[in-house]
């Protein structure tokens, strides 16, 4: 059988040498042969950096974020083909949806995400403007530009296409080309998903690159600007953080290791109530999918101590209805461990843990099967253990990664319950289940220092709670200590960790040229032409209109409070006004004042403004009394084009100033404005 075919410098790359053999899961047949030998790791990552970093670069985030829709969707055209393959890494189909669709779905939201969240720029502004002088002539801001090497992603074997995708899909995002380098036993699943990817021609050559096999001296050719990740055991993390090239270079790196994730029973949770039976759920279900091979599912069930046997009871009745075997049977509910090898480490880890308790279901030797051959595949009872003894230590640093899980007693107070879950020494993922609002605000609060994530679970929103194990495209996947200390994801956080973040000292106008931004101080240009009556493409930023003065009168106060029902005292009462310390008398609402403001500065025939959709940063800075004079100056802050649609989005930044020159209210107008007709262009 070929060794798998790694892609690198632009070509497909079938080693020379017969590689190891990959097994099928369930059947224990020869299903690929993998091998690294003959690629040149440097060279790939230098056409990383050569042809694909430049490429990527130079799309702005919103060109971007439509190609990784267009790869998403490209990808579930192919979904029954990857769902196939997956079954002989021993997933159901209902593993394979949480992993293939998953990984989608991460291209999806990030695509989403970057075009809603991110400017159709090559640059992202970070934060506001800091001044830095009393005069307004200097003053810093912060940029995030892409990192200019290669975003190197060492993945796990257990969720062989949503690690790649959920690593790819911010640093493509970003601007930096990846290099997915599969754990070796799933790595005919990764490495197919690969090839859909490279064939569809979707993404610019050179920002994907794969390599099937042992990495040899990849992390030799690492280079300050490159990007490290690694999702895998702890003890290898380790190896890789203490790389020499690493550490001396400061390569950046993220982490997603080992983690005794816990979950934690209310002490409300009484059996038959909702979260009793939530708990027992998601517990039997953390076991079970993926056969327990996820990095989020519970290891450690935190229990109080007088419901120990009626969770014992009730899970193992629960866990006596999951049929196991082959995934093609549509009875099965869970398939068998990656192989054979993870099927022994599984039951090297567990003798461990018996030596603290002992097993209320399962049998770690012994397992009935559906439609396959228990030996030849592997398979695995799915094991509850019982620890009463919480002093001992082998729960809380022993992960047997499989479909084995342990009860522990605590005694019903939240702070025992946080003390126990801190000895796992940092987890991707906790979650407690209660409907006792303070018992959750008291574990969330405790417990958050060691968690990267924790679920609240009860009758609320169990309908819609993605589950323990989920992570989410838009919350960080990651956690301190021993669960590696990193973040990935995270929505605009996954994206900037593959960026530099900048800052830039410099006068208003040379700040607003280089991040595309008017800022305050920069000069303002008056043309005659109202900018509503400008296309997209016509405006400038810095073009501006200044309209006023109007007076504002009593009689107006207290209409618009008769009109709107806004009858404050502050507006309606002079004498009450004036014992107020921010008036010493009748002043005019606020929103009077922004609505006179619009008066000003709109053009009022049907234009190129298409729709004003929002006011962004409204501060009120000075009363404004009856008899003041208000001036209003509009000026076009950002301009974003967006792709694909014949209008964009304008934010002009607005000034409200009374006749004494004094800011009454500033805040952002935010506009869709048309581009020029094609026939006029």
């Amino acid at each position: 059988m070929a060794p798998l075919p790694s892609y690198a410098s632009g070509a497909w790359h079938v080693p020379p040498d017969e590689g190891a053999p990959l097994t099928d899961a369930v059947t224990g047949e020869e299903v690929a042969r993998i091998s690294s030998t003959g690629i040149d790791m440097g060279a790939a990552l230098e056409y990383g950096r050569r042809t694909g970093g430049p490429a990527l670069r130079e799309l702005t985030f919103h060109q971007r974020a439509a190609l990784l829709k267009k790869l998403g969707l490209h990808l579930r055209e192919h979904r029954d083909e990857l769902y196939a393959l997956s079954a002989r890494t021993g997933a159901t189909l209902a593993d394979s949806k949480i992993d293939v669709d998953g990984g989608i779905g991460v291209l999806l939201a990030y695509a989403s995400k970057g075009k809603r969240e991110l400017p159709n720029d090559t640059v992202l502004v970070d934060g506001d403007v800091e001044p830095l002088s009393k005069g307004g002539t200097f003053a810093g801001r912060h940029i995030c530009t892409p990192l200019q090497g290669v975003a190197v992603q060492i993945n796990a074997f257990n969720f062989p296409v949503w690690g790649p995708l959920e690593k790819l899909a911010p640093a493509f995002l970003a601007g930096m080309p990846s290099l997915v380098k599969p754990a070796p036993q799933t790595a005919y699943l990764s490495a197919r998903l690969v090839e859909l990817i490279i064939e569809s021609g979707i993404l610019p050559e050179g920002t994907l690159q794969l390599v099937c096999g042992d990495p040899r001296d990849l992390l030799d050719h690492l280079t300050e600007q490159d990007v490290l990740a690694f999702t895998g055991s702890a003890a290898t993390g380790r190896l890789l953080r203490k790389h020499p090239v690493v550490t001396g270079r400061s390569v950046r790196f993220n982490a997603e290791a080992d983690s005794l994730n816990v979950s934690i029973l209310g002490p409300d949770a009484r059996p038959g109530t909702a979260e009793f039976d939530l708990f027992v759920k998601q517990l039997v279900a953390e076991m079970t999918v993926k056969a327990g091979q996820k990095c989020t599912a519970i290891r450690r069930a935190l229990v109080p101590s007088d419901l120990m046997d009626d969770v014992a009871r009730a899970a193992s009745e629960r866990l006596a209805r999951v049929k196991i075997g082959n995934p093609s049977d549509p009875d099965v509910r869970m398939g068998a461990l990656a192989t054979l090898d993870q099927r022994d480490e599984v039951r090297r880890q567990l003798k461990k843990l018996l030596d603290a308790g002992r097993i209320v279901f399962g049998d770690p030797e012994r397992v009935e099967v559906v439609g396959a051959d228990a030996e030849r595949g592997a398979f695995m009872s799915p094991i509850l253990l019982r620890v009463d003894d919480t002093d001992r230590p082998e729960p809380h640093e022993v992960e047997a990664f499989g479909p084995v899980s342990t009860l522990l007693p605590y005694d019903g107070g939240a702070e025992q319950a946080v003390a126990l879950a801190a000895r796992g020494l940092g987890s991707l993922v906790g979650s407690v289940v209660t409907a006792d609002p303070e018992f959750a605000r008291r574990v969330v609060i405790g417990a958050a220092p060691w968690h990267g994530r924790l679920l609240v679970l009860n009758e609320e929103d169990a309908k819609e709670s993605t589950g323990h194990g989920s992570p989410m495209p838009g919350l960080v996947h990651g956690g301190p200590g021993r669960a590696g200390g990193g973040e990935e994801m995270g929505g605009m956080r996954g994206v900037m960790h593959h960026m530099q973040r900048t800052a830039v000292q410099a006068g208003p106008s040379m700040l607003s040229a280089i991040t595309g931004r008017w800022t305050q101080g920069t000069s303002r240009t008056e043309t005659g032409v109202h900018p509503f009556r400008k296309h997209l493409e016509e405006l400038r930023i810095g073009d501006t209109v200044v309209a006023g003065p109007r007076t504002v009168t009593l009689a107006d106060i207290e209409h618009f409070a008769e009109f709107t029902g806004d009858t404050f005292y502050a507006h309606m009462d002079e004498e009450a006004a004036k014992a107020n310390p921010f008036f010493g008398g009748r002043v005019a609402h606020g929103y009077l004042v922004v609505s006179f403001a619009a008066g000003l500065f709109v053009s009022p025939e049907p234009g190129p403004v298409l729709a004003n959709y929002g006011l962004e940063n409204l501060r009120f800075l000075a009363p404004t009394f009856p008899g003041d004079e208000l001036t209003v100056k509009l000026t076009a802050k950002q301009i974003t084009p967006r792709e694909n649609a014949d209008y964009g989005e304008v934010r002009w930044d607005t000034e409200v100033t009374r006749q004494d020159g004094a800011v009454v209210a500033a805040y952002d107008v935010l506009t869709l404005v048309a581009k020029r007709p094609e026939e006029e262009a």
